[in-house]
């Protein structure tokens, strides 16, 4: 989600998560580029934002061959029948009106997912990279400059969860639960003692692995 309204990110990320997905928020169409826009699945952009505009977001989105295949919904107050319009031509897949019910978006999100799923199911990257850094997710192996590293399920479990979701924290119940087998009983100490051991065998970019004091982690 891409809004500069704190209030209304914080209302839409809890009720997203509580319908079962994984929502992130930035506030500013600048704050996209630095991210790993491929990892999303969808994309919930405000038009009005100071800086770059949604509409203007959206266009260089749907002109990159990377990014062009992701569903995007508009949130605006912009509610003339033109307005509408040019956001469906700059290839939105919905164009929601501000005020709004957040139950009517949680709905419009899984429609719109619904319909893309098949698709995008095909498209999943299969490896992912950060300068040197690569992870084969078929293969389950890493490399760093070309060097194989001999990491453990949860190493890579963390490694390529953090990565794909580049720039996002994860508090450590998140990576409990994303990381570990479901049932398995995981004490916090353990989510640091794997990240500890993890940055020790990724080289230099450990330094890419961040603490959040207080939050979690992140690759950024």
């Amino acid at each position: 989600m891409v809004d500069d309204e704190q209030d209304l990110c914080d209302i839409l990320l809890f009720n997203l998560a509580w319908a079962g997905y994984e929502p992130q928020a930035v506030h500013s169409a600048e704050e996209v580029m630095s991210l790993d826009v491929c990892s999303f699945d969808l994309l919930l952009l405000d038009v009005m934002m100071d800086g770059m505009s949604g509409f203007e977001l959206a266009k260089r989105l749907k002109g990159s061959e990377q990014t062009n295949h992701i569903p995007i919904i508009f949130l605006t107050a912009k509610d003339t029948e033109d307005d509408a319009l040019q956001g469906f031509g700059l290839g939105a897949d919905d164009y929601i009106k501000k005020p709004f019910s957040v139950r009517e978006v949680v709905a419009r999100v899984k429609a719109v997912l619904s319909r893309f799923s098949q698709g995008r199911s095909s498209e999943k990257p299969k490896v992912l990279s950060f300068e040197g850094l690569t992870i084969d997710l078929v293969q389950k192996t890493v490399t760093a400059d070309g060097e194989r590293l001999e990491l453990t399920r949860t190493e890579f479990a963390l490694l390529s969860l953090m990565l794909r979701h580049r720039g996002r924290v994860f508090t450590r119940h998140e990576l409990i639960g994303l990381a570990w087998p479901k049932g398995v009983i995981v004490t916090n100490r353990a989510v640091d003692v794997n990240i500890t051991r993890m940055r020790k065998k990724i080289g230099s970019y450990a330094a890419h692995v961040v603490t959040r004091q207080g939050f979690g982690y992140m690759f950024q």
